[in-house]
């Protein structure tokens, strides 16, 4: 056997090389390979995930361990006032919960009177021939009013025929032990008491001959 530059042996690199596996095949197949295999190589879609259900949470709502939230059915709206009298007062501020006020008490046929101060009620009662507000909703970030101030005086004057109801951002639970503690019969925060908000004024709104009857 002549082994020279020309003609080298079986067992120099030549035969190292052919005995070496193609890097591809040592693992998961290659792009081409796939594709020459008609595997299909598209980009995957992670939106299976809402298709799955894997990140939903009981009955298939909400985040994984929170169970899906209601809100209120709508209620009914109340017959037209022949009387035109309020029997809820706000004291409000904010001008975006005042249009919430107003538009809701729209649907559900109630008035619903805004008033500044304790004078401002006084004279609004005054119009309705002195009969006591079924509901007084207070702003307790409200500035002009100060319902830490007036809360017990209205509480005083109007004993239990009137119940006070507050809202506030939620993390005020100061501001909230406070004014549970001067009188305020109710405290929201600004989203539950967005989303009572038609039962509370459907309720209070109402004449009292409904309220009975109900």
């Amino acid at each position: 056997m002549n082994v020279g530059p020309g003609n080298p042996s079986r067992g120099g690199r030549n035969r190292r090389r052919r005995g070496r596996r193609p890097s591809n095949q040592s693992g998961p197949l290659g792009a081409r390979d796939r594709q020459a295999s008609g595997i299909y190589t598209a980009p995957m879609d992670h939106n299976y995930r809402s298709g799955m259900g894997a990140d939903k949470g009981p009955r298939g709502r909400g985040r994984p361990g929170f169970g899906p939230s209601y809100a209120p059915a709508e209620p009914e709206p109340l017959p037209p006032s022949e009387d035109g009298t309020s029997r809820i007062f706000a004291f409000v501020d904010d001008l975006f919960f005042q249009a919430k006020i107003q538009e809701t008490a729209r649907k559900l046929n109630v008035k619903v009177e805004f008033v500044k101060t304790d004078k401002d009620l006084g004279e609004k009662m005054k119009e309705n021939g002195d009969e006591k507000p079924s509901l007084i909703i207070f702003d307790l970030n409200s500035v002009s009013a100060k319902p830490l101030m007036l809360i017990p005086k209205l509480k005083t004057k109007l004993k239990k025929g009137t119940s006070i109801i507050g809202f506030l951002s939620h993390v005020q639970g100061d501001l909230k032990q406070k004014a549970h503690e001067v009188g305020c019969d109710m405290v929201l925060p600004r989203s539950a008491f967005s989303q009572n908000l038609p039962q509370l004024l459907r309720r209070h709104g109402a004449p009292d001959d409904e309220v009975a009857s109900s």
